[in-house]
C-alpha cells in the first residue's frame, strides 16, 4: 500500500535497499519511484565477504569494496537520488573505504551533481596483525589460539552507528563505512535527525531492532518466510520502509504495486534472523533486548513493532578475522533410477577410495575432512536413506594443498564408465580447489580502535575528525535485562490430543553466526505457546540435529532464550555448520534450512486448541 508522507521532525522514512554483495539493485528505483523515503541503507558485508575484498586490494589497491554500489546503485539512479533529497549510508566500503568513495566522487564529478562523500575509517585492522598477535586472543566459539599473522586475509573491528550520524552531522549525503554493524546504517540516520544521546540506550536499541528489521531487504517482505506462497510473485517483491519516530517506535510497510508481504509473521521471523540471546544482543552503540518487543499488525502490509529495551555496550567491540587454512573442493554428481542412492553412495565411496590410493601412492597425505551427502535422500534430516528414483551426490574435501583437492576431482571424473547405470550431470568445465578461508571471532578493547570520520572532496581538503570507537558516556555499568525470562508453565491435557507438524502452530527462521546457527520459533497464536515451549526441549532440538552437531556437544550447550513480547522461541546450536561459510564442506554451510527441519517435528496439542484457530 502506499506511504504516506510525514512531519518529517516527527519522523524519518528509511529504506533497506540491499542485504548481501550481489543483490539485486531492484530496491533504489522502487523507493525513489514512490518518493517514499528520506535515507536509504545499503548493506553488503559478511565475514567471508572481507576475505574476498581483502584478496582483491591485494591485487589492486583500488579494489576492496562493493563495485554493485558504483554501477548498480549510483549509475542509474544518481540525479533521482540529489533532486529527492535522499540521503544514503553504506558499508560498501569494505576493506578499502576510502577507494569506494573516490569512485563516488568521481562519478559525482561526471555527472555534474553537487553532492558530498563522507568516509568512516579505521575499522580495518590488518595491518596491526602482528600486535594483535600478541595480545593472544582465543576464538570466541571454539577457544582456538590466535591464527598465524602470515596466513591472516582480513581483520575488522565491528563500529557502531555515531561516526555515521557525525558525518551526516557535517553535511555528507552519502556516507560510506568499512565494516560497521548492519544496523548501525539504520541507526546512524535515527541519530542524526533525532539527536538521540549515547546513553539514550531504549532509544538505541529500537533505532537497532528497526534496522536488524531492514538490513536484510525483503526478507522482511515475504522473502524466505515459512508461508512463502503468500508472498506471490517474488519477481516484482517489495523491498522494507522502516517509519521511525523520535520515542524509537517503528512501522514497517513496502512501496506501493510491489509483491511480497509485510505480516506480524514476517517481521517476527526477521526479528528472530541471526541473533544469540535476544536479551543480551551485543552492539557497539547498545545492548539490545529483545524479549519484550511487541510486533501488531497496523493495517494491510503495516506492522507496528515497539518494546525494545537497551542497556550499555559492552567494553569491546567485535573483531573478526580471516585466514587461509588449506584447500577445498567438490563436485555434485546426478543419479537417477531404481537404486538411485544406492548408485550415489557407491559412485561416492569409490571416487574417495582411488583419490586417497593416489594420494597415498603421492605422499600428499590425507584429506583433513571429507563429506558426502546424498542430496533427495534426506540427507538434511539425518534420516535413513528413503527411496528415491533421482538424487545427487555432492562429495566434497578440503586437504592443505590445492594438488591433493585436484586429485578427487580427477578421479571422480574418471569414474564414470564404470559406474552404475543413471548417473548423469550438467556439463561444464571440472571445478578448481579454492583456498579455505576460516573465521576466527574475539573481543578487542575499544581502545585499540580509532575512527577518522572524513567528510568532503578529495582535492579541496577534507573535514576529518578522529574519534574513539566508544561513544562518551557510554562506558557507564550495565543494568539488568527489562523483561524477565520465566517459561511458561507446562500446560495440563485439555481432552482428545492430537499430534501435527511445528509448521501447523509456528513459523521459523534460521541463519548463521560464524560456526553457529540459530533457529527462531514464533508460535502463530499465543496459545500455542506453552505447548510449544515444552515439546521443544534442547534434548529434542539435539535429537534433530545430531547429525550435524559435534559428536562432543551436549544437549546442555544448547541455548534456548523466551521471547514472550513476541510469543517465541529462540535456539542457538554451537560449532553445528561445519566451520561456516567457505570453511564449511556442507551444502547449508549456514544454516539457512535449518528452521525447515525443526518445523517438521511433531507437536501434541489439545484438538479443541487448534479447532479454535481462527
Amino acid at each position: 500500500m502506499p506511504v504516506d508522507p510525514l512531519d518529517k521532525t516527527t519522523s524519518i522514512r528509511i529504506g533497506g535497499a540491499c542485504g548481501y554483495w550481489g543483490e539485486s539493485p531492484m530496491a533504489t528505483p522502487q523507493f525513489l519511484g514512490a518518493q517514499a523515503v528520506d535515507f536509504i541503507v545499503y548493506d553488503y558485508l559478511a565475514e567471508i565477504t572481507m576475505s574476498l575484498m581483502a584478496r582483491a586490494r591485494a591485487k589492486d589497491a583500488n579494489a576492496g569494496f562493493a563495485t554493485d554500489f558504483i554501477s548498480g546503485v549510483l549509475q542509474p539512479n544518481l540525479h533521482a537520488i540529489a533532486d529527492q533529497g535522499v540521503r544514503l549510508l553504506t558499508n560498501a566500503g569494505g576493506v578499502n573505504p576510502e577507494a569506494c568513495a573516490r569512485a563516488v566522487r568521481a562519478l559525482i564529478s561526471a555527472m555534474g551533481l553537487d553532492l558530498t562523500v563522507g568516509v568512516i575509517t579505521g575499522d580495518d585492522l590488518l595491518a596491526q596483525r602482528d600486535r594483535l598477535a600478541a595480545l593472544a586472543p582465543k576464538d570466541v566459539s571454539d577457544g582456538r589460539p590466535f591464527p598465524d599473522p602470515e596466513t591472516i586475509t582480513s581483520i575488522n573491528a565491528y563500529i557502531g552507528a555515531f561516526p555515521l550520524a557525525m558525518a551526516l552531522d557535517q553535511g555528507a549525503d552519502i556516507v560510506i563505512a568499512g565494516r560497521c554493524v548492519d544496523s548501525a546504517l539504520t541507526l546512524g540516520a535515527c541519530i542524526h535527525h533525532f539527536g538521540w544521546q549515547a546513553t539514550e540506550w531504549d532509544k538505541l536499541a529500537a533505532g537497532s531492532l528497526a534496522g536488524h528489521l531492514i538490513e536484510c531487504g525483503p526478507q522482511a517482505t515475504g522473502g524466505n518466510f515459512t508461508d512463502w506462497g503468500e508472498s506471490g510473485d517474488i519477481a516484482a517483491i517489495g523491498y522494507p520502509i522502516a517509519t521511525i519516530t523520535d520515542d524509537g517506535a517503528c512501522t514497517l510497510t513496502k512501496p506501493a504495486a510491489t509483491t511480497g508481504l509485510v505480516s506480524v509473521g514476517t517481521v517476527s521471523e526477521q526479528m528472530l534472523y541471526e541473533i544469540g540471546d535476544p536479551a543480551a544482543y551485543h552492539l557497539p552503540d547498545v545492548t539490545c533486548d529483545f524479549t519484550g518487543v511487541i510486533i501488531t499488525q497496523a493495517g494491510e502490509d503495516q506492522v507496528r513493532v515497539t518494546g525494545a529495551r537497551g542497556m550499555a555496550p559492552p567494553h569491546t567491540l567485535k573483531t573478526c578475522l580471516t585466514h587461509t587454512n588449506g584447500y577445498r573442493t567438490g563436485m555434485q554428481i546426478a543419479h537417477y533410477g531404481i537404486d538411485a542412492e544406492l548408485k550415489a553412495l557407491a559412485f561416492s565411496n569409490a571416487a574417495l577410495d582411488r583419490a586417497n590410493a593416489n594420494l597415498r601412492a603421492s605422499n600428499l597425505g590425507d584429506f583433513s575432512e571429507v563429506s558426502v551427502e546424498i542430496l533427495g535422500a534426506n540427507a538434511q534430516f539425518g534420516t535413513a536413506l528413503q527411496p528415491a528414483l533421482e538424487v545427487v551426490s555432492k562429495i566434497a574435501v578440503k586437504h592443505p594443498s590445492p594438488f591433493g583437492c585436484a586429485i578427487l576431482l580427477k578421479e571422480i571424473a574418471g569414474l564414470g564408465l564404470a559406474a552404475a547405470p543413471g548417473l548423469s550431470g550438467f556439463q561444464g568445465t571440472r571445478p578448481k580447489p579454492s583456498p579455505v578461508y576460516q573465521l576466527f571471532s574475539f573481543p578487542l578493547d575499544r581502545q585499540h580502535v580509532t575512527l577518522t570520520v572524513q567528510v568532503g572532496p578529495d582535492d579541496q581538503g577534507p573535514l576529518q575528525t578522529t574519534i574513539p570507537a566508544y561513544p562518551a558516556g557510554a562506558d557507564q555499568a550495565p543494568v539488568t535485562p527489562a523483561t524477565p525470562n520465566n517459561p511458561p508453565s507446562k500446560p495440563a491435557p485439555l481432552g482428545d490430543m492430537v499430534s501435527m507438524p511445528l509448521v501447523n502452530l509456528a513459523y521459523g527462521r534460521s541463519g548463521d553466526k560464524g560456526d553457529s546457527a540459530n533457529i527462531g520459533i514464533i508460535a502463530r497464536r499465543p496459545d500455542y505457546l506453552p505447548w510449544i515451549w515444552h515439546e521443544l526441549s534442547v534434548e529434542t532440538v539435539h535429537r534433530v540435529f545430531a547429525h550435524f552437531l559435534a559428536a562432543d556437544c551436549p544437549p546442555a550447550n544448547l541455548g534456548k532464550f523466551l521471547l514472550p513480547g513476541s510469543h517465541a522461541i529462540n535456539f542457538l546450536l554451537p560449532g553445528v555448520l561445519g566451520g561456516g561459510g567457505t570453511a564449511s564442506l556442507r551444502s547449508d554451510p549456514q544454516g539457512k534450512g535449518y528452521a525447515q527441519i525443526l518445523l517438521t517435528t511433531p507437536i501434541p496439542i489439545p484438538t479443541d486448541l487448534v479447532q479454535a484457530r481462527s
